[in-house]
């Protein structure tokens, strides 16, 4: 593992899948772009289909930390990039009045405002000691005046604390943003950012992303799985389609289950691994999940 950047496109794509990550060319492409450019990576796309991971991958294969930021309602710049340390500066009023050295309250304030005494939170982390892969997950579940708060660092790899100054990063972290676009996130992130739309993989790539996570497999289960969820997906009007991760759990679940091939009562069986409502579980159960075996059998001999 080392911090030196893939040289080319293939070698981005090579890089990835040697950390289990199978990208098409289109994404191989935006990655190594972004990090050539030492731009922001913005990938949007449903859930499950494998954004966070290419961060996780690249941490790993790069020999970076990861520094996580999730993001959630209410998020807030305490909680996402520092905060002070209130406790430990109140001790230190104490301890100058204990000494005698409070009568100098310029001195004093200055001092209650020193970078020891500053909490850093996942973003500010980041921009300080070793090389990092910043990933700000699932952007779209904070509030929209959040935003705000990311463009100094997408910008600039830098955060103004109006207490002590500017704090910038000597080594620019990779900085990778996700989100499932339950809204729209503002213009002003996407103009910082290269962007990919990150959409489930065909069979053919979905086959070897299996081949590859869930090793030993039986060639006609996997077959038969991934032409199974792909029907899934192409078809009716389901709440919440399986994702990739997904697809690799079921596969696993069935293998333990020493499924040779997809067989109705099987299938009926495992499918709170494949979906994760009820509604669509009760929809597919019986006769429309027969249907997609039949069709997925004659998918994988095809």
């Amino acid at each position: 593992m080392t911090d030196s950047l893939p040289r080319d496109v293939a070698a981005t794509r090579q890089l990835l899948a040697e950390g289990g990550y199978i990208a098409d060319g289109a994404l191989a492409t935006a990655v190594h772009l972004a990090l050539h450019m030492g731009r922001p990576l913005f990938l949007e796309g449903e859930p499950g289909t494998g954004k966070t991971e290419i961060a996780k991958v690249l941490a790993a294969r790069l020999g970076r930390r990861l520094v996580r930021l999730q993001c959630y309602d209410g998020l807030d710049l305490n909680a996402a990039a520092y905060e002070w340390d209130h406790a430990r500066q109140l001790m230190a009023i104490r301890l100058a009045e204990a000494s005698g050295e409070a009568a100098d309250r310029a001195a004093l304030e200055r001092g209650l405002y020193d970078r020891r005494f500053l909490q850093e939170r996942p973003l500010l982390s980041a921009l300080g000691g070793s090389p990092a892969v910043l990933l700000i997950d699932e952007l779209d579940r904070a509030d929209e005046p959040f935003e705000a708060f990311l463009l100094e660092i997408l910008a600039d790899n830098q955060i103004t604390v109006p207490e002590l100054g500017t704090i910038r990063a000597e080594v620019p972290p990779v900085v990778v943003i996700t989100s499932n676009r339950t809204r729209e996130v503002h213009d002003a992130i996407r103009r910082r950012c290269l962007y990919h739309w990150v959409d489930y993989p065909d069979a053919a790539r979905e086959r070897l992303i299996l081949d590859t996570r869930a090793p030993g497999l039986a060639a006609t289960l996997s077959a038969e799985v991934v032409a199974f969820v792909q029907r899934l997906r192409a078809g009716g009007e389901w709440f919440k389609l399986p994702g990739v991760a997904e697809t690799i759990d079921w596969a696993r679940a069935l293998a333990a289950l020493d499924a040779g091939r997809l067989e109705p009562g099987v299938v009926d069986d495992t499918l709170g691994v494949l979906l994760k409502y009820q509604d669509d579980i009760g929809r597919l159960r019986g006769a429309e999940a027969e249907r997609l075996i039949a069709e997925a059998r004659q998918d994988a001999l095809a």
